[in-house]
């Protein structure tokens, strides 16, 4: 357990979550919220210790790290990494990361940010270092279960959705009698679930996964009750989770609208399906 935390804050509900579990347990926290991508709302969330920086600032986001005794620090949130590249004055740190890029993906980008950033002393942990019980756990989450043919389904999409996923396409499938009805790329999830519904009619199966080789210390694949907003509007009857991987925001809330509305939330075996 660090004895000063760093927070890195992207876009989204995953930042408050590593907020508020580090205060719980009592470790100090040290916020750099991301402009253009952190919530405003966290800024008085975090109290004193927050400090908006832009994306071209990473050597003062170092800066005030240090000043701050941090020397590990977790990213929470997605960052539209492409942005990088418009950066027209890049201090020393980013410019740094930029000229070490071998590609423009967002893995490469990230792998590259975590090893300046190990370079300068600080260490980025795993983001869901405070979050075990936010993660997506194996078997139902919920009452409903899915039915065999549901079953069939599940285990089509999930390697239909690992197959997406090595390709660093997008990492959620939607699925309908063995066939995909809508593959997420840029757009999203949320996007992607509703999209279905312009194509065939539900119900739909759909799956998401992690990446092969995910590396937990960002851009961790998450879900959220707006996820199961998007599967109600679009038909889809059963979501389906790699357990451990991927991290549920407002958990409770999320499937306490599961359930309302006859929505099944099954986890899936990162190796393969869970006993049936």
């Amino acid at each position: 357990m660090p004895e000063r935390l760093g927070l890195i804050a992207g876009e989204g509900r995953f930042p408050f979550l590593v907020l508020d579990e580090a205060r719980r347990l009592g470790v100090p926290v040290t916020t750099l919220l991301i402009e253009g991508e952190a919530d405003p709302s966290l800024a008085p969330a975090a109290g004193s210790g927050f400090h908006w920086v832009g994306l071209g600032e990473l050597s003062r986001s170092v800066r005030i790290l240090r000043e701050a005794g941090v020397k590990e620090a977790i990213l929470a949130g997605r960052v539209k990494h492409a942005r990088a590249f418009d950066i027209l004055r890049p201090d020393r740190l980013t410019l740094k990361v930029l000229t070490r890029l071998r590609s423009r993906s967002t893995e490469a980008m990230l792998l590259t940010v975590a090893d300046v950033l190990g370079e300068e002393g600080i260490e980025l942990l795993d983001s869901t270092l405070f979050l075990r019980q936010h993660l997506a756990t194996e078997g139902a989450m919920t009452k409903r279960k899915p039915s065999k043919e549901e079953i069939e389904s599940l285990r089509f999409g999930l390697e239909m959705a690992r197959g997406l996923a090595s390709l660093d396409i997008g990492q959620t499938v939607v699925v309908k009698r063995m066939a995909v009805v809508a593959a997420e790329a840029m757009e999203g999830t949320d996007r992607a679930i509703r999209r279905a519904a312009e194509i065939a009619e539900g119900p739909f199966v759909v799956v998401k996964v992690a990446r092969p080789r995910q590396d937990m210390r960002f851009d961790v694949p998450v879900v959220g009750p707006t996820t199961i907003d998007s599967m109600e509007a679009a038909g889809a009857s059963l979501l389906g989770l790699e357990a451990g991987r991927l991290l549920l925001l407002e958990r409770e809330e999320l499937l306490r609208r599961a359930e309302e509305r006859g929505i099944g939330v099954y986890g899936l075996r990162p190796c393969g399906m869970t006993r049936e």
